[in-house]
């Protein structure tokens, strides 16, 4: 880092490894680690409107530590904002995280995102940290909460997925985004999809839709991607030159004419869009 007092974070990762050796070496706990980092996460934050910069840094199950910050986008409705806690969520996904440990941000969670976090694989056991203030656990700041068990759905968020739809066009940037389809989490519209942006220097970044069982928290696949553009690859939004969605055909939500408005607000590359191939449903390409 730049102070100089805390461990080098690469990407918006600082290893399980670094993590651990710093600790030792620095005599602090994870939990004063964590919170430290949050003002050096609030720098990746892009809120034009508000103006309000949040920071989140989760741990995943690894040991390893994610930045998160928000990002907001001109012109677009606010529910397309993300949150800096969703963004530090995405970023441990992005590296194979199955689950998360613990989450620290400046302030408390908003209702918004406590009810994106809850869906997790870990939601019972993640801790949040707040400055000045013991952990506590999520479930503590949503009772009663509502999840995927209400809707009948086993499966949560972060928990491995492969999906098996396919597109035969043979294109590494429609491959990418149907990569992350593939990954994607839809357990209440089985409607999979995943966005890829790529840059001028030929870097691909992925983003997987992540559903929520309260559908509004949904995270779509152009801002997981804009996550990992920003925070994982450190570019910037005049750096994209190609923008690919895939999602499966058919689909109950699409995400058609959300990503194309919303990138559409940060760049004027124009989105291509493939269905994916499932069963008893033909391959379609809009230009």
């Amino acid at each position: 880092m730049s102070n100089g007092q805390l461990p080098p974070v690469t990407g918006g990762v600082v290893s399980a490894a670094e993590v651990q050796q710093f600790l030792q070496s620095s005599g602090m706990t994870i939990e004063q680690l964590m919170l430290a980092l949050v003002a050096e996460a609030e720098k990746l934050a892009r809120p034009p409107i508000s103006n309000f910069f949040v920071g989140a840094v989760s741990q995943g199950s690894s040991g390893s530590l994610y930045f998160g910050a928000n990002y907001e986008f001109v012109g677009q409705a606010l529910s397309f904002t993300v949150h800096g806690e969703q963004a530090a969520t995405v970023n441990a996904i992005s590296h194979g995280e199955t689950g998360m440990t613990r989450l620290a941000v400046s302030a408390a969670p908003c209702g918004y995102c406590r009810q994106f976090l809850y869906e997790l694989t870990t939601a019972s056991t993640l801790q949040i940290l707040l400055p000045n203030t013991a952990p506590t656990l999520l479930t503590a700041l949503i009772p009663d909460a509502f999840g995927p068990g209400d809707l009948g759905v086993t499966a949560a968020l972060m928990s491995p997925q492969a999906h098996g739809i396919t597109l035969s066009v043979d294109d590494p940037v429609v491959q990418a985004a149907l990569k992350a389809a593939n990954a994607s989490y839809a357990p209440y519209t089985f409607d999979y999809s995943g966005v890829a942006l790529k840059t001028h220097d030929g870097a691909i970044f992925t983003g997987s839709v992540a559903e929520n069982a309260a559908f509004n928290p949904s995270m779509s696949p152009l801002e997981a991607a804009v996550v990992n553009l920003v925070i994982v690859g450190g570019k910037s939004y005049t750096d994209i030159v190609d923008a690919v969605l895939v999602e499966a055909g058919g689909s109950k939500a699409s995400q058609a004419a959300a990503t194309r408005a919303v990138l559409a607000a940060i760049t004027p590359v124009k989105l291509r869009i493939y269905q994916a191939h499932t069963p008893h449903k033909e391959e379609k390409h809009h230009a």
